[in-house]
């Protein structure tokens, strides 16, 4: 008989004492795989073979071993559960079990892309304004328009049509107006005014993939002097590398806005850019619009453009949460669906 044959039939005795009803486990793991146990009593015996019977022996050893450790990690596992079940049935209640982890909440998704954008902005040294009192989400048509360059008979109305509650007073198509309340209260003797200020805003438009009538806004405003359209892009750029990485890119386009002069729409790299990539192959998204203050605004917000200058922009975390995680649909951040928005959760429960 050869040591592979006696390896088999140590696995086959291991295999019947571990069938039988209430075996002790430590007394058979000692016999089979101890120090002592047969199967190490085996393997001392291949000292005298050749090496290829001594590979053989070896990996034959290696393969009982493992299935009587398979053997007993399962006939433990269901000795215990025998125990629990009898324990059960004789307890009316077991104190002993562990109780049900509740589940944590999580910030929402959208709240994790803002806390992103005031984090990055805290530390170029904003303010940020998000209070009820200097960011009221009912406005009047004053704040919201009027001091926005935009009278009463500007067509550009119609791109933000809202919800009215009076002829003067509805619910704010933009943040801008915490942009004038703040100018209205800032010091310049203690330096230029650096701000943004998140919040919701509400237009009639109709839900579809990529419109909401409620969404989010974060406008931020920087006023001084000599500031120009270099600082500007700088922030931006700063801005959407955070986000996005610091390997995105940003370009500039011309565009129109009431409240800003000159106006620019501002795309993002939707790849990775780097020395080797050729503009022409360069994808890009819009994802905000930006420019210099208008000095009109300046001047209804009791500011010397003569004296100050000024740049806006009005970032969406809606969309660049889309953009970010590739959602397709607005929609799905406010349905409440816990199975969608457990894909943000970063505490992991």
């Amino acid at each position: 008989m050869t040591l592979i044959d006696d390896l088999n039939q140590i696995a086959q005795a291991a295999q019947a004492d571990l069938d039988q009803e209430g075996v002790d486990l430590e007394q058979v793991r000692v016999a089979y795989l101890g120090k002592k146990g047969k199967i190490t009593q085996v393997l001392k015996s291949m000292k005298d073979l050749s090496v290829d019977e001594k590979k053989a022996v070896g990996q034959v050893g290696n393969q009982v071993r493992e299935a009587i450790q398979t053997s007993l990690d399962e006939k433990k596992e269901a000795q215990a559960a025998a125990a629990l079940n009898a324990k059960l049935a004789a307890e009316t209640i077991d104190v002993t079990l562990p109780g049900t982890k509740p589940k944590l909440g999580n910030r929402h998704v959208l709240q994790q892309i803002m806390d992103e954008i005031e984090g990055h902005f805290l530390g170029l040294g904003y303010q940020v304004i998000d209070d009820p009192v200097d960011s009221p989400e009912v406005e009047t048509d004053e704040y919201n328009f009027e001091r926005e360059n935009l009278p009463k008979d500007h067509p550009a109305r119609d791109m933000q049509d809202t919800f009215y509650i009076t002829p003067e007073i509805l619910l704010r198509t933009q943040t801008s107006p915490v942009q004038s309340r703040a100018l209205e209260k800032h010091d310049f003797s203690k330096g230029p005014l650096k701000m943004i200020a998140p919040g919701k805003v509400y237009r009639r438009d109709t839900d579809d993939a990529t419109h909401s009538h409620q969404f989010h806004q974060v406008e931020g405003l920087v006023v001084g002097k000599n500031i120009t359209m270099a600082d500007l892009k700088g922030t931006l750029l700063s801005i959407m590398q955070e986000l996005f990485g610091e390997k995105h890119q940003i370009r500039l386009r011309p565009s129109y806005f009431p409240f800003t002069e000159p106006s620019v729409e501002v795309d993002v790299s939707w790849d990775e850019v780097t020395e080797d990539t050729k503009p022409e192959d360069i994808r890009w998204i819009e994802v905000l619009g930006a420019g210099m203050t208008h000095p009109n605004v300046l001047k209804m917000d009791g500011v010397d453009p003569e004296e100050y200058s000024a740049f806006a922009f009005g970032l969406g975390p809606d969309r660049f949460a889309m953009l970010k995680y590739g959602v397709e649909d607005i929609r799905q951040f406010y349905l409440n669906d816990v199975r969608f928005l457990d894909q943000f959760n970063k505490r992991g429960n």
